[in-house]
């Protein structure tokens, strides 16, 4: 380690883990990681990109601090084979050797069979302080023999699915179903739980991060780099919250397909990780309060958990001056249930009764496997009769240009962070009308309106609102361009990362336990 050259402090190597977003996809989550690796140049970051297939193609460009981009695939051809010659038994063995040899497949007794079974047991276990030890026990485990040996196989395997079915099925008053018919997991569940469960466990067979710390971008699939790393290497971890991810597992499973019991073991699950990556931080940075109810609930202490607000330069998001000729709602996102679309369209065909010349422009990308929705909406906005009055713009390639398009920004998310499409919006000096999830209101304050999510009545209300109220909506929207530069700043922002990254490396830069890093001048 050396001091930096010009941010002050000591030059780390971070190293970052993110699922679904930076550097292969757009949203807000990206533009968060690009500001962190970019106004912390004075840091060397590696990315850990957890992804589907591994074949995604990059959309950001890096920046020169950005020393390495690995992809950790969960899905598809490029999922490294893992040595079917070697049982989970013959890995433990030299940990273990009071264990028998000569078994192959199914463990053969004593800690090592304990081993894949109590992760299996946490699973279904009916005490959740029960379970939480018995899913860290196993889990420890599996972080240990993962990168070289098949552990997957050994949960897919039939004894384990047959353990699993079994315990599920046992005393039926004791589980959530009530035992009637139908309302049983069947095998089928079973088996497509273990497999989606697996999969979800591949980023443990990659490489753990060895960097100074690992800084996560969310919790679940992507906390297990995290776990790892702390468990092989000692390496401690920053858990950084935008959404609530258990929250939106939740949301994402009521609206799928699946059986009950399905659900029910698969949330299971995500609650169990969910809960030990929370426990096994160093630190939880959410990106907004209203998080904390649900970190604090998962088990942080109050003082674990530092809440950074997301920021925005209010030079390059200044106020646009003027507005459309014709009264115009833009809404700037991607195009995904989460952000409750169709509350949009629904609204704005009232909006369209009051007032008849109103115009909506929707600007976003659709991401792979949104199409089918999508498509949806453009049929809702058919059968509502507004199709002429609605636009789906795509990407805007300067994003000011998506919120000067509009008198107001429109968000009808039903889950949220700490929106930048708001706050860019207010630094913009553009009234909004938002659904109050997530951190929202805590951005919003009383500078904009928030309504109840999922209400299409109270978000028209709002907007006709505004639009015929010339002098609310302009005062409102200088009141949000003060309240960016007063509490928004991207400044305030990475300054606050700063002081987490020196905090939680303190003890570790006290025993020399801080690698050397060939420090990258911070800029400006």
């Amino acid at each position: 380690m050396r001091a930096n050259g010009g941010g002050g402090g000591t030059a780390v190597r971070v190293s970052l883990v993110t699922e679904g977003s930076y550097p292969n996809f757009h949203g807000g989550v990206s533009v968060w990681c690009d500001q962190l690796v970019r106004g912390l140049s004075e840091h060397e970051f590696e990315v850990v990109s957890i992804t589907a297939t591994g074949s995604e193609v990059p959309v950001w460009t890096v920046p020169e601090n950005v020393v390495a981009v690995r992809s950790v695939p969960l899905w598809g051809p490029h999922i490294r084979h893992l040595p079917r010659h070697r049982t989970v038994a013959e890995a433990l063995r030299p940990t273990f050797p009071r264990l028998r040899s000569g078994r192959t497949g199914w463990p053969a007794d004593g800690f090592v069979r304990d081993v894949v079974l109590r992760f299996g047991d946490a699973l279904v276990e009916p005490d959740l302080a029960t379970a939480r030890a018995g899913f860290r026990s196993a889990l420890d485990t599996w972080v240990r023999i993962a990168p070289t040996h098949d552990v997957e196989g050994a949960v897919l395997s039939r004894q384990f699915i047959g353990h699993l079915m079994d315990r599920l099925t046992a005393r039926p008053a004791e589980r959530p179903w009530d035992g009637s018919p139908g309302s049983l997991p069947t095998v089928g569940d079973v088996v497509t739980a273990s497999r989606l469960i697996t999969h979800a466990m591949r980023p443990l067979t990659a490489p753990a991060p060895d960097g100074d710390l690992v800084h996560l971008v969310a919790n679940g699939i992507a906390g297990l780099p995290g776990l790892a790393a702390k468990w092989r290497h000692g390496t401690p971890y920053v858990l950084s919250e935008h959404g609530v991810y258990l929250r939106e597992r939740y949301l994402s499973f009521g609206r799928s397909g699946y059986s009950f019991p399905l659900k029910w073991l698969m949330l299971r699950f995500y609650r169990l990780l969910t809960h030990l990556v929370y426990d096994e931080a160093a630190l939880v940075a959410p990106g907004n309060i209203y998080n904390r109810r649900w970190e604090t609930r998962g088990g942080v202490a109050p003082e674990s958990i530092r809440t950074v607000y997301n920021g925005v330069d209010p030079e390059e998001f200044g106020v646009e001056d003027g507005e459309p000729e014709v009264p115009t709602i833009a809404f700037v996102g991607r195009i995904d249930p989460i952000k409750d679309l169709a509350t949009l369209l629904r609204a704005f065909a009232m909006v369209r009764v009051a007032v008849p010349d109103a115009r909506l422009r929707i600007f976003g990308g659709t991401p792979a496997g949104n199409e089918d929705y999508a498509a949806t909406l453009r049929a809702l906005a058919a059968t509502l009769g507004i199709a002429d009055a609605v636009t789906f713009e795509g990407r805007v390639d300067v994003i000011q240009d998506g919120y000067a398009a509009g008198h107001v920004v429109a968000l009808t998310s039903i889950s949220e962070g700490f929106p930048y499409s708001v706050i860019e919006a207010m630094s913009c000096g553009r009234a909004t009308v938002s659904t109050d999830v997530g951190g929202v209101a805590e951005a919003v304050g009383t500078a904009g309106i928030v309504v109840p999510p999922s209400s299409p009545e109270a978000f028209a209300g709002a907007c006709i609102t505004l639009l015929r109220d010339d002098a609310e909506r302009h005062r409102l929207a200088r009141a949000a361009r003060s309240r960016v530069v007063e509490l928004f700043t991207l400044e305030r922002s990475l300054n606050a990362f700063r002081a987490i990254y020196a905090d939680v490396l303190a003890d570790r830069l006290e025993d020399g336990a801080v690698r050397t890093t060939q420090a990258v001048p911070a800029q400006g």
